[in-house]
C-alpha cells in the first residue's frame, strides 16, 4: 500500500506540473503524454473507446505512435482548439450543443473567477443568494408561467427530476415518448429511452409502462392518449424532444406541437419539454416551443446554460405543479453539489451574455448563410449526400452510408475540422457552430468541405 501512494503520489505530481504551466509541451513531453493519454484510456477508462472513434484517432499523418495517433486536445480558445502537438482544429461540433459562447468566453469565465474569491460552494445551511438570482432569471425568461426552478449537473439529471416531478405531481406512473428519442443514460431516463443497445445490458429497468409512438405524429401521440384513458392506463406525462438531434436532427411537422399540447390538456396529462439542447436562441428563437406559442408544463435545460465553463444544468415548472416539491416535505428532493456557486455564476453570466449582444439575430443570419451555401453541395453530390435537415443552427449533414460517413468525417479532422455523428443515427453528422462564430470561420469551413467533398467523391466514383 505504502508503494502504491508513493507510485500515486509521484504521477500525480508529474501531471499537476504539466497542468500548471502555460508554454506548450515541447516533442518529447508531448510524446509521453499521447502515449499515457492511450494507456490510460484502454487500462483504466474504456478500451473500446479509441476504436469506436476511428474518424478522429486513426490519423496516418501522426508521426509518435503509428496506428495509435490521438489528437490529445490541451487548449481551447473560441472556436479553435489546439493538441499537445500544436496543430490547431476548428471546431464545429460545439461539444454536442454546449458551446454557444464559445471556449473561454471571457465574461462567463471572469465571473467564474470572481465568484471562487467568495466561495466555490455553499454550505447548504443558509440561503446562499446565486442559486435563487438564477432561479429568478430562468422564471424571466421561461413562457408565461414557469417561474419555479431546481438545479443539477448534467442533462439526464434534469430530465431525470423532471420524471420524478410529474410522478410525485399526478401520483401517475406511466409516460408517452417518442421513438428514437433519447435523453440520458440515468436509470429513469434509461426506463424511457428508445435504443436497446443502451436499454437491454441494464436488464431489469424501473418498470412502469411506457409507450413509445412516432416522433412528429401528433395523431399517434392523440390515438395513444385516448387508448390510456380508455382502459384505465393513467399517464403522468408526454415527454418529448423538440428536435430529435441524436435520431439524425429529425425536425418535427409544424402542426405537432401545438396538438400535442393541446392533447395533453383534453387528457390532464403533462407535458414535458426537453429543451436541453434546443434553447438560448439555437433555433432561432429562445425556447424551441417559442415558435408556436406552447407552453409545455415541465421544461429541462442545460447545455449552454453553463457557457462551457462551468456545468449545471435545470428544470422549470409552475408554482401548482412545484407545490408537491414543496408541501408537506420542503426536502422532499434536495442535492448536495447541484447548483453551485460556481456554476450558477457562469449560468448567470451566460444568460447575461447571450441576452446582452443579441444571439437570436446571430443565430438566424448565420444558419441563413450557411444553407444557401450548403444547399448547392447537396445538388452537385448526390453520390454523397442523402440530404440536409436543420433547424437554426442544429444542422444535420445525412449521407447515403456509414461508411461515406466515415471517409468525410475522417477526412474533415485531417483537414482540421471537429464534426461529429449523432448516438442513434450511423449515417448522419451533426453540425453545431457557436453561435458567434465568425463569418471568416463559417468561410473557411466551408471551403474545407468543398475539399472534403471533391476528394470523397472521386474515391467514391473510382471504387
Amino acid at each position: 500500500m505504502e508503494k502504491q501512494k508513493a507510485s500515486a503520489l509521484e504521477y500525480s505530481n508529474k501531471w499537476l506540473e504539466i497542468i500548471k504551466n502555460n508554454e506548450n509541451p515541447d516533442v518529447n513531453q508531448a510524446d509521453w503524454m499521447i502515449r499515457e493519454s492511450v494507456n490510460n484510456f484502454k487500462n483504466h477508462f474504456n478500451a473500446w473507446w479509441l476504436d469506436y472513434r476511428k474518424s478522429v484517432t486513426l490519423a496516418d499523418y501522426c508521426w509518435l505512435i503509428p496506428g495509435e495517433c490521438v489528437a490529445v486536445e490541451w487548449k481551447w480558445k473560441w472556436a479553435v482548439f489546439q493538441d499537445i502537438l500544436w496543430r490547431e482544429y476548428l471546431d464545429w461540433l460545439g461539444w454536442y450543443w454546449m458551446m454557444s459562447h464559445w471556449w473561454s468566453n471571457p465574461d462567463v469565465v471572469a465571473a467564474v473567477q470572481a465568484q471562487l474569491l467568495h466561495t466555490p460552494m455553499p454550505s447548504q445551511e443558509l440561503i446562499d443568494p446565486l442559486r435563487w438570482v438564477l432561479a429568478r432569471i430562468i422564471a424571466e425568461i421561461t413562457p408565461w408561467d414557469l417561474k419555479y426552478s431546481f438545479f443539477a449537473w448534467s442533462w439526464t439529471e434534469a430530465n431525470e427530476w423532471a420524471i420524478k416531478l410529474a410522478k410525485m405531481y399526478t401520483k401517475k406512473s406511466w409516460f408517452i415518448v417518442a421513438v428514437k428519442w433519447f435523453h440520458g443514460k440515468t436509470m429513469w431516463s434509461l426506463s424511457l429511452i428508445w435504443k436497446k443497445d443502451y436499454r437491454e445490458p441494464v436488464w431489469q429497468l424501473y418498470g412502469w409502462p411506457v409507450y413509445h409512438v412516432p416522433f412528429g405524429d401528433a395523431a399517434a401521440v392523440e390515438k395513444q392518449l385516448e387508448i390510456c384513458e380508455t382502459v384505465w392506463v393513467w399517464i403522468a406525462a408526454v415527454m418529448m424532444e423538440p428536435v430529435q438531434w441524436e435520431a439524425g436532427a429529425i425536425v418535427p411537422p409544424d402542426d405537432f406541437w401545438p396538438r400535442i399540447r393541446a392533447a395533453t390538456k383534453k387528457h390532464w396529462v403533462l407535458l414535458i419539454a426537453d429543451e436541453v439542447q434546443t434553447w438560448l436562441w439555437r433555433t432561432g428563437k429562445f425556447w424551441w416551443v417559442d415558435h408556436w406559442n406552447v407552453v409545455p408544463d415541465i421544461m429541462t435545460m442545460a447545455k449552454a446554460l453553463w457557457g462551457w465553463v462551468m456545468p449545471i444544468s435545470a428544470f422549470v415548472s409552475t408554482e401548482e405543479i412545484w407545490q408537491c416539491m414543496m408541501s408537506p416535505n420542503p426536502f422532499i428532493h434536495t442535492t448536495t453539489t447541484g447548483g453551485w456557486a460556481l456554476a450558477c455564476s457562469a449560468a448567470i453570466a451566460a444568460i447575461n451574455v447571450a441576452i446582452r449582444d443579441d444571439y437570436a439575430w446571430m443565430a438566424e443570419s448565420k444558419w441563413k448563410y450557411l444553407m444557401d451555401r450548403l444547399n448547392p453541395l447537396v445538388e452537385k453530390y448526390p453520390e454523397i449526400y442523402e440530404s440536409i435537415t436543420w433547424k437554426g443552427l442544429l444542422i444535420g449533414q445525412h449521407f447515403k452510408s456509414a461508411d461515406i460517413w466515415y471517409r468525410v468525417t475522417s477526412e474533415l479532422f485531417k483537414n482540421g475540422l471537429l464534426i461529429a455523428w449523432t448516438l442513434n443515427s450511423s449515417v448522419t453528422s451533426r453540425i453545431e457552430p457557436p453561435i458567434i462564430i465568425t463569418y471568416e470561420q463559417l468561410d473557411k469551413w466551408l471551403s474545407i468541405l468543398e475539399k472534403v467533398l471533391e476528394k470523397v467523391s472521386k474515391d467514391i466514383k473510382n471504387i
